[in-house]
């Protein structure tokens, strides 16, 4: 299995000064790192039974959508405000430079669903914590969050309030 996390590269002063940026796009264009990747973030959940994947805008999607394909599962999109038609839910969060918002389609789910959380990085936990308040809202059953890399010193992890597993492919 090839080693795609040597494909990951620190940006300093990104998106604005005293943040190092985690860029994944050196990994995403070699065919076999982010194949190995998206194995990495699928395998902890072949068993689990996913009905749909929550793939939490913007790099969320490239890592969701394949993770939700090799899963068998379906895939909804986790945006930010303004950019899905029809009634959505919104929810605000704070992320470690600001602070934004979530939306999901009023309708993309029936309750009872099985979901899956997928993001590139956990942080302070914030975006993940946010998508996970807005699976609850469509009465969707949170089966588990997976992200690509987590930010250990950000302690992230400590905002994820559930037995609901939390895995990471990567830890820093």
């Amino acid at each position: 299995m090839t080693d795609w996390t040597r494909l990951i590269r620190d940006v300093p002063g990104f998106p604005k000064p005293g943040i190092v940026f985690k860029d994944i796009m050196p990994m995403l264009a070699d065919a076999q790192a982010f194949a190995a990747a998206i194995e990495a973030l699928a395998a902890p959940w072949r068993e689990a039974r996913i009905d749909a994947v929550l793939c939490i805008e913007a790099r969320g999607f490239l890592l969701g959508a394949p993770v939700a394909r090799a899963l068998g599962a379906g895939m909804v999109p986790v945006r930010k405000p303004g950019k899905l038609p029809g009634a959505v839910i919104e929810q605000r969060y704070a992320l470690e430079y600001g602070e934004d918002a979530l939306q999901v389609q009023a309708d993309a789910l029936p309750p009872g669903t099985r979901v899956l959380l997928v993001d590139d990085v956990l942080a302070t936990g914030g975006t993940l914590a946010a998508t996970r308040l807005l699976a609850e809202r469509l009465q969707a059953d949170v089966v588990g969050a997976a992200v690509l890399i987590e930010l250990g010193f950000l302690a992230g992890r400590a905002r994820w309030h559930d037995a609901a597993p939390l895995r990471a492919a990567l830890t820093l």
